[in-house]
């Protein structure tokens, strides 16, 4: 038995959330019914049916490091006819002891794997998650998808007895009765019922579930993914604020502040306010990774983009700023409180929004979530003349960019800040597929904690035992090796702050790109992968290799001078391409006019002069990139926003070059304050007064 009030709290809540859930589990329902129509366990090409029937599942079959569904067609190429009898025994529904059935299926699975095992077969993969899924589409009123850590989610929450046990099937007929539970309180509840008959009927390509099989899983996923996380996250909001830093540190602004601020564009710009908008999603609490991972940007679009705002915040409100025991600031503690991240989170810094902060955001109108900053939500084509419009390289340049990432496979972009390496980096990859699509997208930023468990693999605590967790780029390789037709791109901001060779361990030599897997095409005019040269993986020895259509594309800030030279061993394996600052290029010339602005063209003429003298004593990549001047904020006056510019980027960096040699920066502060002075109207005295001193403008990185 189950708590059923605990269940009717979390269809309440689950119908509330249904118009944007909807959107992402609709695939279920239309899984079911392109099932339906296409299976015909008499096909002749039982292999080519079966692909074609299960081709709408998405990650239900084939993921993970799991190949149940490709492991069907291979049986189906060695023995067509053994492969059908597997399948026409598991649906017998004249057999009423469906353990026994399952058990049947298994144990033929593993007969014919030893049997037909050429040496590439490293699993048969039919596990009963997998044949839970086949029973669900054959017959989705009797049969539901059984995964046991969801299950076992799922009965804990709803107070039930049962508890599963990995691997068990004797657990997936306990789950199924669990399931049943569900359905029933569905039935029972007329408002869902009708929620959902409404959404299948609006599209005749999903099943019309009458008996709510499908629901009673979507439910329970909703319990276990989005519903349970979601109280945990309630429940720490309540309980006692230990390991959370700088305690008797707050900005002293009120909601109603707050709620002002939200509302002023010069404040809280369209970036900030997705910013605020995920960050309220997700919970109120998270990492940058964390919303990196779930809405999309880099890990550095929250952090670096959470203190601009605050900086803002502190420019508009004078409000107290944390500062330690030497003066050094930090500017997020006016969003946010902060803590370390545990061993279990994404992300080494947990950020959560102060609660006047997160009241006033309740009573304002804010950006949809779904809307990514700076990306397009729907793929549309982009080519090489878009590109060159966007950064500002020479066509030649480009064409040896290009060149350079397709017969390499991995390149690294170096430069001074703000040369604009990581915008380039994107539409690099969006020009050579042709297409805006970040799906095929993978963006991280290295640290000086990235691990090999985080980008390969790794065992991760679960409980009282450890799980193995497969890393970002095991996970990209193997997206990609099931889309041989297009090409995947993974972007690496800092890619010289990880430490490299621990960081990719044995696919240091995978990478390159005589030792990627090639794609051949066989006779039946499938994609098959040719593993060339593979490497037997730390902790589980299974053989691996990178795929040809995956390419590297890294961004390196060559003034960074904390960072040792990046390692030889990978250095061979990556080519280098130099971004330089770009102010007398066509396209930063046509932004430069665009403005209109004599104060702007002389801003700019000083800071060439500037990179000059920074070239002779620091070296080129040192110089200050063009991209600071590119893009003017939404609701700001470009004098205020190059006043901004110049004494919140400009003067901080020319500080940390010039530690040394205070007399220079301080020449230059003057200089570059004079530049805007005809705008800005105040004195050096009163602009050297409202600069803090020892900004530490690299923050905890709440990634």
């Amino acid at each position: 038995m189950i708590n059923t009030d605990k269940l009717k709290q979390v269809l309440t809540q689950y119908k509330a959330d249904f118009p944007s859930w909807w959107k992402e589990e609709e695939y279920k329902w239309i899984a079911v019914k392109w099932f339906q129509d296409h299976w015909n366990i008499e096909a002749e090409d039982f292999g080519a049916m079966f692909k074609e029937a299960t081709k709408k599942t998405k990650n239900l079959l084939n993921s993970g490091h799991a190949y149940p569904g490709g492991m069907i067609c291979k049986f189906a190429q060695a023995d067509v006819e053994a492969t059908r009898e597997m399948f026409r025994a598991l649906f017998d529904e004249s057999e009423d002891n469906l353990s026994e059935r399952v058990k049947a299926f298994q144990e033929t699975a593993k007969a014919f794997w030893t049997a037909h095992n050429d040496g590439t077969w490293k699993n048969h993969f039919q596990d009963t998650s997998a044949i839970s899924v086949y029973l669900w589409l054959h017959a989705p009123d009797m049969y539901f998808i059984y995964r046991y850590q969801l299950v076992k989610t799922v009965a804990a929450e709803l107070g039930s007895k049962y508890k599963p046990k990995k691997g068990s099937l004797e657990s997936m007929i306990g789950g199924y009765k669990l399931y049943n539970e569900i359905r029933e309180a569905i039935k029972a509840d007329v408002s869902v019922c009708k929620m959902i008959q409404n959404a299948v009927t609006q599209n005749s390509a999903c099943y019309p579930d009458p008996e709510f099989g499908t629901a009673a899983i979507d439910v329970a996923y909703y319990l276990a993914k989005h519903y349970s996380e979601m109280q945990t996250q309630v429940d720490s909001d309540s309980a006692t604020d230990s390991g959370w830093l700088y305690p008797d540190y707050s900005p002293n602004l009120s909601t109603r502040e707050w709620a002002e601020m939200l509302k002023d564009s010069a404040v809280f710009d369209k970036n900030s306010l997705q910013i605020m908008a995920r960050m309220k999603d997700y919970g109120g609490e998270a990492t940058c990774k964390q919303l990196s991972e779930k809405y999309g940007e880099a890990p550095n679009f929250y952090n670096a983009g959470s203190s601009a705002l605050a900086k803002r915040v502190w420019e508009k409100t004078q409000c107290p700023l944390w500062q330690d025991e030497d003066g050094n600031q930090k500017w997020w503690p006016i969003l946010y409180l902060g803590k370390n991240a545990d061993s279990d989170t994404d992300g080494c810094f947990v950020w959560r929004l102060r609660d006047e902060l997160r009241e006033a955001l309740n009573q304002v109108s804010l950006l949809p979530v779904g809307q990514f900053a700076g990306q397009t939500q729907t793929a549309v084509s982009y080519s090489e003349d878009d590109f060159l419009m966007d950064v500002y390289l020479g066509r030649e340049q480009y064409d040896d960019l290009k060149n350079l990432l397709e017969n390499k496979k991995n390149v690294i972009l170096q430069g001074a800040p703000g040369v604009g390496k990581t915008f380039a980096a994107k539409r690099l990859a969006y020009s050579i597929m042709g297409k805006t699509d970040n799906s095929k997208i993978e963006f991280v930023q290295f640290h000086q904690n990235t691990s090999y468990e985080d980008f390969v693999q790794g065992y991760r605590p679960d409980g009282e035992s450890f799980v193995l967790k497969y890393g970002i780029f095991y996970r990209f390789c193997r997206k990609a090796t099931n889309d041989p037709e297009n090409r995947y791109f993974f972007l690496i901001d800092e890619i010289n702050r990880g430490n490299l060779s621990k960081i990719f361990g044995e696919l240091l030599m995978l990478i390159e790109n005589d030792k990627r897997m090639k794609f051949r095409t066989d006779g039946n005019g499938e994609d098959s992968g040719l593993e060339e040269y593979s490497a037997a993986m730390a902790y589980t020895g299974e053989r691996f290799s990178v795929p040809e259509n995956v390419y590297i594309i890294g961004m390196m800030n060559t003034a960074d001078r904390s960072l040792a030279m990046i390692d030889y061993a990978l250095r061979r394996r990556f080519s280098f391409f130099e971004m330089k600052p770009a102010f007398d290029s066509d396209g930063f010339k046509a932004k430069k006019n665009s403005f209109n602005n004599t104060v702007f063209d002389n801003l700019i003429e000083k800071i060439k002069e500037l990179n000059v003298i920074i070239e002779k004593n620091l070296g080129s990549g040192f110089q200050i990139g063009h991209s600071y001047f590119c893009e003017k904020p939404e609701g700001i006056s470009l004098e205020k926003w190059m006043e901004q510019i110049v004494k919140y980027d400009i003067i901080p960096l020319l500080e940390e070059y010039w530690f040394d040699e205070p007399e220079k920066t301080a020449e230059w502060k003057e200089k570059l304050l004079d530049a805007i002075m005809p705008i800005s109207g105040e004195t050096q005295t009163a602009t050297s007064q409202e600069v803090p001193s020892g900004d530490n403008t690299v923050q905890n990185p709440g990634q």
